[in-house]
């Protein structure tokens, strides 16, 4: 059993989608960050950096914090959703660091910039939309032609997916990037994405464009 700390957030969805996925048995445990629970002392001892995601695997005694570095412990320990094969593994491992360390990152700010506080400083709302529609170009021409980030659907379309279901926020159009908007109607037509997506609490359907 698994007890999975998380919130309604892109990044608590990349693990509860992942969990639907591999079809294992645990428990979504909500931390409230609107109202500050990730400072609780209990969330503390499993996520010493205050943030959702993060897990216990009571059959192995691991706790875990950092999205990417769960899903990957999953998949390994699973043997889904990661090729074993080098070549397959790093182009997987590529696409996972760019959302870790890129789209989910520079997306988070235009959350804060374009979505919440529109307003409060131009240039940063001209900074943070350019790079959001910089970075659906990168995945747009990288999916030209392509069902997956990788060879095979893996932990790198989980990671992306969530923070893509916030488009609206990102002011983006889905219409003006045809491959993005093709994987992600892929993806959100998949049981395990749909279950995952409502964890921990149901939020009404996942966002389409018209």
């Amino acid at each position: 059993m698994i007890d999975l700390y998380t919130w309604s957030t892109p990044n608590g969805r990349k693990v509860s989608i992942m969990l639907e996925e591999l079809d294992l048995p645990y428990r979504a445990i909500p931390v409230d960050i609107g109202k500050d629970e990730q400072y609780g002392p209990e969330f503390l001892t499993v996520s010493p950096n205050n943030k959702i995601p993060a897990i216990v695997d009571h059959d192995t005694g691991l706790s875990l914090f950092e999205s990417g570095a769960i899903m990957v412990y999953l998949a390994e320990r699973h043997g889904r959703f990661l090729p074993a094969d080098t070549a397959a593994r790093a182009e997987v491992m590529q696409w996972l660091m760019w959302q870790m360390g890129g789209f989910g990152p520079m997306l988070g700010q235009a959350h804060y910039f374009l979505h919440f506080n529109k307003g409060l400083s131009q240039p940063a709302e001209d900074r943070f939309a350019s790079e959001t529609q910089r970075l659906y170009g990168v995945l747009d021409r990288h999916l030209v032609g392509r069902d997956w980030l990788g060879a095979d659907y893996s932990i790198a379309d989980m990671a992306t997916f969530p923070w893509v279901a916030r488009h609206e926020w990102h002011a983006v159009d889905l219409t003006a990037f045809p491959n993005v908007l093709r994987w992600y109607r892929k993806l959100a037509t998949r049981p395990a994405v749909q279950r995952g997506y409502q964890v921990p609490t149901d939020v009404g359907p996942i966002p389409m464009p018209g």
